[in-house]
């Protein structure tokens, strides 16, 4: 659009308007540079990620992108040239996007299209597991170009969920593990049994049938393919893409009509030699733990702190009443993102201070004295740190020896606490401060 401006505008104008660009671009061009400038590249064989992209690119992708690895964080890819807002850096064919469609050509999907309301979802699960193995599948170099073992939250050890137990974290991750659980034990050995020469025993193992959720979970996105149904899709090669709080490409998840592809066009410039991120979703730190393994870096604004509070105190003020039961689970965010750590908001969320506020009989209206003012504020404040400081005291600090011969989970498993106790913390520090000055 700024194009076309600067094409039909007059000479004033136009000046105008390029200045405007090039504000527009230096900044986008600023943003998420602290995620490179924390992203040490290593020299790692990556003989099977090279090959992916050969194969990939037979098969008619295009790719301005070449794979590096990453300490700590594994394998990602970087701008292989200067890519420009609205430039594609990746576009994969449909033909490659293992998706519901790909899956009603298979044996798997003929076996048990009618067999116990099996979802599509499961099939290609199943589908996935036995894929893997199969030395003669078109998916061959993709699926040897994926990791042995994906490392998410649902592969935590009893260590790493010890570490998390009476974090929220630790409840997710175990209704996870236990929902998989009971999945694999109503398909298994049934399906062994019933389908012996699709499903093998050797091949059907609880540590395979886990492999393949952790790489449903970690790499699947929702694609528009050109038959209009939105699919669960596996996507070779753009499966390499990192997450970031600050991506480069936004906005993708449709097969473009035309070209019968999928194309991931840049938000915001990445320069030559720049590790390129990708968008997996508006996910707290929990999720990205428990189904990519990862925590983000820098400040991720869908970092919060669930609180329940009751409403029933509320019932003396019908429209508090009416406001807070329709909103009874908070989401507190840390106080550093806020722009008003300072009376009346303190960095805390209006609902909940609206809530706390009605239930304290602790309201501001134009009737309200300075000295009521600022006893209300006093109790309210009060009230916060009588929640939060023993959430506070339930996550001690970590111990960094302990960190530093820690296995993988166990130390993932720490940053997340580290993560709760730093948001945690700010909130108390914010009411503290604020408390000494009312």
């Amino acid at each position: 659009m700024m194009n076309k401006l600067l094409l039909t505008s007059d000479a004033v104008s136009k000046e105008v308007f390029q200045m405007l660009q090039d504000e527009i671009v230096a900044r986008l061009r600023s943003v998420g540079k602290k995620d490179n400038a924390q992203m040490v590249s290593q020299t790692q064989n990556h003989d099977a990620e090279d090959s992916l992209l050969k194969w990939g690119e037979h098969h008619g992708v295009k790719c301005k992108l070449r794979i590096a690895f990453y300490q700590g964080a594994g394998r990602g890819m970087v701008a292989s040239e200067s890519i420009g807002v609205g430039d594609t850096a990746l576009e994969i064919p449909e033909s490659l996007i293992i998706s519901e469609e790909l899956l009603c050509q298979s044996e798997v999907f003929l076996a048990l299209k009618d067999f116990n309301n099996i979802t599509s979802e499961t099939m290609l699960l199943l589908w996935s597991m036995r894929e893997r193995h199969n030395l003669s599948s078109k998916f061959k170099t993709y699926f040897e170009a994926l990791p042995e073992n994906f490392n998410t939250g649902l592969s935590f050890g009893i260590d790493a969920l010890a570490a998390l137990e009476g974090t929220l974290l630790f409840d997710e991750i175990m209704q996870a593990k236990q929902h998989l659980r009971q999945q694999y034990e109503d398909l298994f050995p049934l399906l062994c049994i019933n389908f012996p020469e699709i499903f093998r025993k050797d091949v059907c193992t609880w540590d395979n049938f886990l492999w393949a959720c952790e790489l449903w979970y970690s790499n699947s996105m929702m694609v528009v393919l050109s038959s209009g149904k939105l699919s669960t899709c596996l996507v070779p090669v753009a499966g390499l893409l990192n997450h970031s709080v600050s991506p480069h490409i936004l906005n993708y998840g449709r097969v473009d009509e035309a070209t019968k592809s999928l194309k991931f066009p840049l938000s915001r410039p990445c320069d030559a030699g720049e590790q390129c991120f990708l968008s997996y979703g508006k996910h707290p730190g929990s999720h990205l733990v428990t189904f990519y393994g990862f925590l983000p870096r820098g400040d991720n604004p869908y970092d919060v702190i669930p609180l329940d509070l009751d409403t029933s105190a509320d019932e003396e003020d019908g429209a508090a009443q009416s406001m807070s039961t329709s909103q009874t689970t908070h989401m507190v965010r840390g106080t550093w993102l806020s722009r008003s750590g300072g009376f009346p908001m303190y960095g805390l969320p209006q609902p909940l201070l609206s809530h706390l506020r009605a239930a304290l009989g602790c309201g501001l209206d134009e009737s309200t004295t300075e000295a009521d003012i600022k006893e209300n504020d006093r109790v309210l404040l009060e009230t916060l740190l009588s929640i939060f400081n023993p959430m506070l005291e339930d996550l001690p600090e970590t111990d960094e020896s302990d960190r530093e011969s820690a296995s993988w989970d166990v130390k993932l498993a720490l940053d997340y606490k580290d993560l709760q106790r730093m948001i945690i913390s700010s909130i108390v520090t914010s009411c503290t401060s604020a408390l000494e000055n009312v």
